[in-house]
């Protein structure tokens, strides 16, 4: 078990692992997004996105984390988990969230032209779906906006 300071914010701790992934992205040349996968407080994934490096546009950091959570539950359905992503995640993404039955989706920065959380669409708690995940949006929000905007300004 692992104790932590009172005060401690265990959101922004995951968020901060996420964003560590997003650097990783960065350095790649790859979109800067990050995310990880908690589950009865550990870290079982850690994924960037990887679109450009796999020539494959479903390689985003969640899709990729979902496959890594799975594979160390050994289990389809992610029961229990949180994801941590740097931006809110698109309805790809999102979609793949609601099927792995995922707990909760808490991100960093809203997506006002992709986001499938609320920004455009609200997949992740849509009536018309069998699952409904609760959403924590705005953690680390300014370190999760800025990382991506700084990598577009520095594209055009």
């Amino acid at each position: 078990m692992t104790y932590f300071d009172e005060g401690f914010d265990l959101d922004q701790f995951y968020m901060s692992e996420a964003l560590k992934q997003a650097k990783a992205a960065q350095e790649q040349d790859e979109v800067p997004v990050g995310a990880i996968i908690a589950h009865e407080g550990k870290i079982i994934a850690r994924a960037h996105n990887q679109v450009e490096t796999l020539k494959d546009p479903t390689a985003h950091a969640e899709m990729i984390a979902i496959t890594q959570a799975a594979s160390y539950l050994g289990n389809k359905w992610l029961h229990g988990c949180e994801i941590f992503v740097t931006i809110e995640p698109c309805s790809m993404c999102v979609g793949a969230l609601v099927l792995a039955r995922i707990k909760r989706i808490c991100f960093g920065a809203c997506d006002e032209k992709t986001g499938a959380c609320g920004s455009v669409f609200n997949i992740a708690q849509s009536d018309e779906l069998n699952h409904k995940i609760d959403i924590t949006p705005g953690v680390l929000s300014k370190e999760c906006a800025e990382i991506i905007s700084k990598f577009f300004k520095a594209k055009r």
